[in-house]
């Protein structure tokens, strides 16, 4: 009798031991997509958007300083060198395509930083009290963007959310975690939960 429970009880603890590998393997595979804490800063990874303003600093070069808007087109106007495009490079890309071009006959070892200063909105949809657009924070995550939306609805699907990224075709479905990150020009979906 006694052998037979413990064969039992075996067979069940590695039950739960292998359906947690097979968890932790769709979450590691992108069945479940977690993004995690450690993420790049947006300031070295984010590709630039027309309708976007940028702050450049060009060091011991006041004239050379200031707040540019990237246009329609793509491309920042900036002083001496004219049009030069913006739109898919870095900030950090952008600060060193202005220095190379600063460089070509006009600033003697140009130093240039660049910084976003007004990133595209947010956009939040379905079961959230205020569902609209929303100016986007560096560092933001989707609670913290829940949060400025008022909230969920009493009909919201609290566990997982849909979220279309501005460069990606379409919207995927993630879990709902407290350091999800969300970038500029994102759209995020509440559903209605079922039960």
């Amino acid at each position: 009798m006694k052998p037979r429970f413990l064969d039992m009880m075996y067979k069940k603890i590695g039950f739960v031991i292998l359906a947690s590998f097979v968890v932790a393997g769709c979450a590691s595979s992108g069945a479940f997509p977690v993004e995690t804490a450690d993420q790049p800063d947006i300031n070295q990874s984010y590709p630039l958007r027309a309708g976007e303003t940028i702050q450049v600093i060009t060091y011991g070069e006041e004239t050379l300083t200031g707040e540019f808007s990237i246009g329609a087109n793509g491309v920042l106007s900036f002083p001496l060198i004219g049009d030069i495009k913006a739109v898919g490079l870095t900030p950090s890309a952008l600060g060193k395509s202005i220095s190379a071009a600063l460089a070509d006959g006009y600033v003697l070892n140009p130093q240039v930083n660049v910084e976003v200063k007004n990133y595209r909105p947010i956009y939040i949809l379905g079961e959230v009290n205020k569902p609209g657009e929303y100016p986007y924070i560096p560092d933001m995550t989707i609670l913290a963007a829940i949060a400025k939306a008022d909230g969920f609805t009493y009909r919201a699907q609290q566990k997982q959310i849909f979220i279309k990224r501005s460069d990606q075709p379409r919207e995927v479905k993630i879990r709902l975690g407290s350091n999800t990150r969300i970038y500029p020009g994102d759209t995020i979906r509440i559903t209605e939960r079922f039960f």
